[in-house]
């Protein structure tokens, strides 16, 4: 009769030790990107994805559109990040299919995670939209094959804000003198005052 309570006890802790999160990861994922899967470690090898941009510039709120290009895969966590910071930058927009948002460093669409394990795949398009802030950005990933398989801290090339304009005129298309950078603005005004 022992046995059997045994063997049933270890027949129901049994869902216990291959723990996975097929509706997303967990916010406690945010910082280190690692999933909680249960006696699984990341793959070592050169990972078979890359995040591309649709931009290498950013300006605050226009968003940019991101990509993991490679094989099919059926779980992932998303982030934009700052050179040096865990934390979480920015907001993603309307997640797509078969994703959707997941809280990370206190905001609610501060990374985008997987909603089930249906595969996704090069056509899974993601929209982020950068905050008010100067340094250079980049995005970081986590993607899972399937449960056992996964590479951790994918990263995208560096994005750099965008130069600031307005130091010139106001455009032409709004009815206006177009731009003139500075330095030919001030050049054209001493050549003007010397010639006179």
């Amino acid at each position: 009769m022992a046995a059997l309570w045994f063997g049933s006890l270890v027949l129901l802790s049994c869902p216990l030790w291959v723990r996975a999160y097929p509706s997303g990861a967990p916010t406690g994922a945010c910082e280190d990107m690692m999933p909680r899967h249960m006696g699984v470690t990341p793959q070592t090898s050169r990972p078979p994805y890359t995040l591309l941009t649709d931009a290498a510039v950013y300006s605050p709120g226009k968003p940019i559109t991101v990509t993991i290009v490679g094989p099919d895969y059926r779980g992932l966590l998303l982030e934009a990040r700052a050179p040096g910071r865990l934390s979480a930058l920015g907001t993603w927009q309307l997640p797509p299919p078969d994703t959707r948002f997941l809280e990370c460093s206190g905001n609610s669409r501060g990374a985008v995670t997987h909603a089930n394990i249906n595969l996704k795949g090069n056509s899974t398009v993601f929209s982020w939209r950068p905050p008010d802030t100067t340094g250079p950005v980049y995005f970081m990933a986590t993607v899972a094959e399937q449960r056992t398989v996964f590479w951790l801290n994918i990263r995208s090339g560096l994005l750099f804000r965008a130069p600031v304009s307005g130091l010139g005129l106001a455009s032409a298309t709004k009815g206006v003198a177009p731009e003139v950078p500075l330095l030919s603005a001030a050049l054209c005004w001493i050549v003007c005052k010397t010639l006179l």
